[in-house]
């Protein structure tokens, strides 16, 4: 599978979290709701999520540094 570049993930999590802000702000504002479903989306393709909530948690996964991840047990043990 082909990732993304950290660069550009930080980029669009960015912009994704300022349009959030804005339209937090300014939530009749059409303009600014437009521009961040457009960063929502852009983010849930490039990190290839369904919605954009869990888009922008798997980017921020994403950038952290390997050794700030947390391992996850198997799934057949998450089951239990």
């Amino acid at each position: 599978m082909l990732l993304p570049t950290k660069a550009e993930v930080a980029r669009q999590l960015g912009d994704y979290r300022e349009w959030e802000r804005l339209l937090l702000a300014h939530p009749a504002d059409s303009a600014v709701r437009m521009r961040f479903e457009n960063t929502a989306y852009t983010l849930c393709v490039l990190m290839g999520e369904c919605t954009a909530r869990v888009a922008a948690d798997a980017a921020e996964l994403y950038l952290r540094p390997r050794t700030a991840r947390r391992a996850r047990p198997p799934r057949d043990l998450q089951d239990q």
